[in-house]
């Protein structure tokens, strides 16, 4: 019987700021990537635009200042700057989820993350982030946090496509047909995901519907900002940390849980510029919905876990065997509709 067994790291980065060098942001990565080598760990999950302090939270009025925090071209893993992290990956064969960036071909901006093996020395899968948060302009507010993501990038256009990892689980091809997607078989199934598209379950039910096993997913989470969030109720800095906390470990296990799959979630953490606030919380959380290793603090940090891949079969095999239990006629609104339309209000009885 073939083991599918996975050690596995979400690899925290704390603060980066403003005018932080790429190449130094890049040496904190590939140390922690060494930390994982050194500890037999198969694979790494880094952090939502990792290479650069989170950008879109500033207006740049310069171009040229503007580009120098995206990664020009298809495949950056030759990039200047970068490279030395899929190298290192290379020759410790670990695989890679690696979140920045992107400046395509064609002049768009998008937030990327790709699945880099090191097992086979190329790129698997690109994702790019679709659910993108924030305003376009900045808040009237001098005072306020911005998050004008829809400023600098446009909304993903590759989809929710699972893939599958191969070499990752020595020999796991040799259980089953990568073929086909059955529970326990082959390859692993991956999805990924940025940031706030972990809060959108329509998601996490896509990859779900492919048999997902394992949901990479980096991000960079504040807590202080009001504007953002629109708090109705007003709400002190230490409420709306213990919030962001609380929301973010709930949307990784429950749709773990509802989709029976295991989830890796990576943050830029901590206070950039000394001031801008990012939590940490990185974890690993089974199938069951249970967080079974998560980050210490908001610096850098390697947080592993040993997984077994077959733990998904349970939910998949009874509560969430999608082919018995879904009805699919009755979910019309979810693909119909996108805001939403309340009912009508009733009239009250005539006398």
């Amino acid at each position: 019987m073939v083991s599918r067994v996975l050690n596995v790291a979400a690899a925290q980065v704390g603060a980066v700021d403003r005018d932080a060098s790429k190449e130094d942001t890049v040496r904190r990565m590939v140390a922690l990537l060494e930390d994982a080598i050194s500890q037999g760990v198969q694979l790494v999950v880094f952090p939502e635009t990792t290479f650069t302090t989170f950008f879109p939270r500033f207006l740049f009025d310069d171009p040229a200042e503007l580009e120098k925090y995206f990664e020009q071209g298809h495949d950056i893993t030759n990039n200047d700057g970068v490279k030395q992290l899929f190298e290192t990956a290379r020759r410790g064969k670990v695989d890679l989820y690696v979140g920045y960036a992107e400046r395509a071909d064609d002049g768009r901006g998008f937030n990327t993350c790709i699945y880099y093996s090191g097992h086979a020395g190329r790129t698997l899968s690109k994702y790019r982030k679709i659910h993108l948060p924030g305003t376009r302009d900045p808040f009237p507010d001098p005072e306020a946090i911005n998050q004008l993501e829809k400023r600098y990038f446009e909304p993903g256009n590759l989809g929710f496509n699972a893939f599958r990892a191969p070499g990752l689980v020595p020999d796991a091809s040799k259980k089953g047909t990568n073929a086909k997607a059955s529970i326990g078989n082959g390859d692993p199934i991956m999805g990924m995901m940025i940031c706030n598209d972990r809060r959108w379950p329509e998601a996490w039910r896509v990859y779900g519907l492919q048999g997902v096993e394992l949901v990479l997913v980096g991000y960079n989470t504040p807590y202080n900002a009001p504007h953002l969030f629109g708090f109705r109720k007003p709400m002190s800095v230490e409420q709306a940390e213990k919030e962001a906390y609380y929301h973010h470990k709930l949307v990784m296990e429950a749709n773990s849980y509802m989709n029976a799959c295991f989830s890796i979630s990576a943050a830029r953490a901590g206070f950039d510029d000394g001031k801008y606030d990012l939590i940490g919380g990185s974890a690993v959380v089974s199938p069951n919905g249970y967080t079974i290793a998560q980050a210490k603090g908001i610096g850098d940090e390697l947080v592993v876990a040993k997984i077994d891949l077959d733990d998904c079969k349970q939910g998949k095999e009874t509560t969430f065997a999608f082919e018995r239990h879904r009805r699919t006629e009755a979910y019309g609104l979810i693909t119909w509709q996108t805001g939403v339309v309340e009912p009508e209000l009733l009239e009250p009885d005539a006398p």
